[in-house]
């Protein structure tokens, strides 16, 4: 009788870790399958990210290589650095914001009693600068072209502008 009890929870014994053996493993490659399907979704949202981020700043400086050349000086074979120009043309540009009348390269005068002022910048090429201003009731945006002057100030000129109706 002892040995049949001994025997029969040998067979308990064996029964239980092969069950547990399959679980574990069936666990584990259920567990592999899991990551692996989320890991392919995020790579996948990944790319998407990476495709619209490269759609967004096509017309960027940034990323403009015939542009970033343009600054190349032929002449004297100096190089304008277009990561410390950008910033410096955006306070240029944002600087106007402080004069009383508003910003004049809104391409238009104070409607109200607010004055226009310029929110938001980017400048996209050698030459343009597309900026969003407002003046807390009318939207509108602004293409302006910009040079570089010999004297390395930076001069502006509205190109086109246009305000959205108020809602």
């Amino acid at each position: 009788m002892k040995k049949s009890i001994l025997l029969y929870l040998f067979i308990l014994a064996l029964l239980f870790n092969v069950f547990t053996y399959a679980f574990f493993t069936k666990n584990q490659k259920s567990e592999n399958e899991r990551s692996e399907k989320i890991e392919k979704v995020l790579r996948d949202s990944l790319d998407i990210a990476n495709n619209n981020l490269f759609d967004a700043n096509y017309f960027s400086l940034e990323t403009n290589q015939n542009a970033q050349d343009y600054f190349e000086n032929q002449q004297t074979g100096e190089v304008l650095d277009f990561t410390k120009l950008i910033p410096f043309v955006k306070d240029a540009l944002m600087s106007y914001n402080d004069k009383p009348e508003g910003n004049p390269y809104t391409g238009f005068e104070q409607l109200s009693e607010r004055k226009f002022i310029i929110n938001k910048v980017k400048v996209l090429n050698h030459r343009w600068i597309i900026a969003d201003f407002n003046d807390g009731s009318i939207w509108g945006e602004v293409i302006v072209k910009y040079f570089i002057n010999a004297d390395k100030t930076v001069s502006f000129e509205v190109a086109e502008t246009v305000l959205y109706p108020k809602r």
